[in-house]
């Protein structure tokens, strides 16, 4: 099987936004309790975050991560997490029936992305919550002082503010699982109003509206109208997300999620496009895949821990070699997508549907998808270039014709190497690639091949690894059935 891509250096297709490399933790099953947060565990800080962490966490050099959540956002009251934890109140979580202590809230939080050398990208309840509230969590976290909240904040032990540029306007209103969901009126009108008000307290900040849950949903299309209608002027991106599934062991159709993904985004960027001619606006509302992942094992195996518990482990995803590709190829997709999409958050990072894994009391571990992402966050930063692909085609149960090679390109901050994301979804057939328009040699090629697609990484060993390969010259390159490639050449 062969497969053509023409490239040059030249054609640019977008800048890569940093935050096209972000992340997501709830607080929802393990992801904060025993999973970044475990007072007691032997690498604890003064401050109870596990600092086993930071050696998988810190080489992603994630620019945000979005908090609290996710489901939990539209029932959550921000002020039980603050001030003394001896004083904070113990609730039932509604979304995800656990029970929530509260010992981990904004001030927490917002420490420690900073000190992993991330930004905070928070959520403002507008389930539950109102534009006042949301608007009194903005004056907490970014008033420098002489307000109540501010000075509330300062005598909590966080003197300076913590000056939180991104925030998410609530999380699926649309769903009939969220915690007072909404018509996509009653969230047009409550999003442009919080919108405004936040904007009044601080003109910095930068806003994500809700788009739809995902693009099944009966409302899709007519909410993203509805929303971008009322919000346009007050709002800098619309909110995608979607979770990819193999639920019935269909493994061309579950390689066909980065098509899919595609699809999605490209028919969002339309809608965006329609709206801004149709207000005749000179600005742009640009896409945040605020939540983005593969996420089927935990419903295939119908296994629901007890109803609040603490910490209900939930969710919590065991992944295989296939899923590494998927996540591969979706990687491909959001660069292939970047003059749009400037935002994207893997959800999430620790235990829930997560790259890292933690025990309570023991080791922390990475599984099999951690690896493209750890690839596409080191190597995929400076500018996309536009790629001419030839590849040979499949049909499957998802889509038709999906083509085998999913595969992205980007040039380096500096000029000096073009580096190729490379997925070949075929599970039996090795690729040769005949390139043409781009010079230079090959400097570096990681893989991760000839693995079963089912094999597995655990706590107690990784099997599932990438290797380096030998180096060859472009027109000799070979992919394996079933692998990510990274090929890093030199211009």
């Amino acid at each position: 099987m062969k497969a053509r891509i023409n490239l040059s250096a030249d054609r640019t297709l977008s800048p890569i936004d940093d935050r096209l490399y972000s992340s997501f933790v709830e607080h929802m099953g393990r992801a904060i309790y025993t999973g970044i947060y475990e007072p007691g565990h032997p690498s604890a800080d003064e401050n109870g975050f596990r600092q086993d962490l930071i050696k998988w966490i810190k080489p992603l050099n994630l620019s945000y991560i979005r908090y609290p959540g996710g489901n939990f956002l539209s029932g959550y009251n921000w002020k039980d997490g603050i001030g003394n934890k001896a004083d904070r109140p113990v609730r039932r979580d509604l979304a995800w029936f656990a029970i929530e202590p509260n010992q981990v809230g904004v001030n927490e939080f917002v420490s420690w992305c900073r000190k992993l050398g991330a930004e905070p990208m928070l959520g403002v309840n507008l389930g539950t919550g109102t534009p006042a509230e949301a608007t009194e969590l903005l004056e907490y976290c970014n008033v420098a002082g002489g307000t109540a909240l501010s000075d509330l904040r300062r005598s909590h032990g966080w003197e300076k503010p913590h000056n939180v540029r991104l925030w998410c306007l609530g999380n699926e209103m649309d769903g009939p699982w969220q915690i007072c969901g909404k018509t996509a009126q009653e969230y047009a009108r409550i999003a442009h109003e919080t919108a405004k008000m936040m904007k009044w307290m601080d003109p910095s900040i930068e806003l994500v509206a809700c788009g739809s849950s995902n693009r099944e949903m009966p409302t899709f299309g007519e909410w993203e109208r509805t929303v971008l209608r009322s919000c346009w002027e007050d709002v800098d991106y619309l909110s995608l997300h979607s979770y990819y599934k193999d639920l019935d062991f269909d493994s061309p159709s579950f390689l066909s999620c980065g098509e899919q993904m595609d699809g999605f985004i490209k028919e969002v960027a339309g809608i965006c496009a329609q709206i801004k001619q149709e207000l005749k606006s000179e600005k742009d509302v640009y896409l945040s895949f605020d939540e983005w992942n593969v996420w089927y094992h935990f419903q295939r195996d119908k296994k629901e821990p007890e109803k609040w518990t603490f910490p209900r482990a939930i969710e919590e995803e065991e992944y295989n070699f296939l899923d590494a590709l998927a996540v591969g190829s979706i990687i491909t997709t959001l660069i292939n997508n970047s003059d749009t999409v400037k935002i994207s958050c893997l959800a999430q990072l620790v235990n829930v549907l997560a790259p890292i894994m933690t025990v309570p009391g023991g080791p922390a571990w990475v599984q099999t998808t951690y690896w493209p992402f750890l690839h596409a966050c080191t190597y995929g930063r400076g500018k996309a270039l536009k790629l001419d692909t030839e590849s040979p085609v499949y049909n499957c149960k998802a889509m038709d014709t999906v083509p085998y090679l999913s595969s992205a390109a980007v040039l380096s901050e500096d000029g000096r190497y073009v580096t190729l994301f490379l997925v070949n979804k075929s599970l039996d057939e090795e690729m040769r690639l005949i390139f043409s328009g781009i010079g230079g040699k090959m400097a570096e090629w990681i893989s991760m091949e000839g693995y079963s697609i089912y094999d597995i990484n655990t706590a107690e060993g990784s099997t599932v690894l990438p290797t380096k390969k030998p180096l060859c010259d472009l027109n000799e390159t070979v992919l394996s059935a079933a692998s990510w490639n990274v090929i890093r050449v030199e211009l």
